[in-house]
């Protein structure tokens, strides 16, 4: 089975290459409640005292979805912003604040007007939601070398496997 590699934001890469050189790897949890449907979490594999790390959330499976243990099969995402949107807030039945109905109509339409891959995030300090798309998409060893982060990391070239 080949699978997706599994992409990251630049903002994580650090923590996911020591997670990969000394944690075991990273496991990917996978939401299991529809309310956080399409959600997931990326752990270390074991914990610093070498455990096995436990489940991180309520919403996620008993085990990890996916285990990854290659640098390879890791790649950064490097996105454009597309837009802002000024978003109007209310006051939701549970106390927490969220986007009105509108801004939240508006949001949906800009992230699908932006094209695939594209998503959102909010700037607390404007009180905007920020329309992303990924750009490029590039190896995690090959962003951590270009950006000076790679120390530590023993690169070690193989030979192809004979047929």
């Amino acid at each position: 089975m080949n699978l997706k590699p599994c992409i990251i934001a630049p903002d994580t890469a650090e923590h996911i290459a020591e997670w990969l050189r000394t944690r075991g790897g990273i496991a990917i949890w996978h939401s299991i409640d529809l309310s956080y449907a399409g959600r997931t979490i990326t752990t270390p594999v074991k914990t610093s005292e070498d455990e096995p790390y436990p489940k991180p959330a309520h919403w996620v499976g008993n085990e990890p979805a996916r285990i990854i243990t290659d640098f390879a099969d890791v790649l950064v995402s490097k996105d454009v912003e597309i837009k802002r949107i000024h978003v109007a807030l209310r006051m939701g039945n549970d106390g927490k604040i969220k986007c009105t109905e509108a801004s939240s109509l508006l949001i949906r339409r800009a992230v699908a007007k932006a094209g695939k891959g594209a998503y959102h995030i909010f700037d607390n300090e404007t009180r905007e939601a920020v329309i992303l798309k990924p750009e490029s998409e590039v190896p995690l060893l090959q962003y951590l070398i270009a950006n000076g982060k790679a120390a530590g990391i023993h690169l070690v070239k193989t030979a192809p496997l004979e047929k």
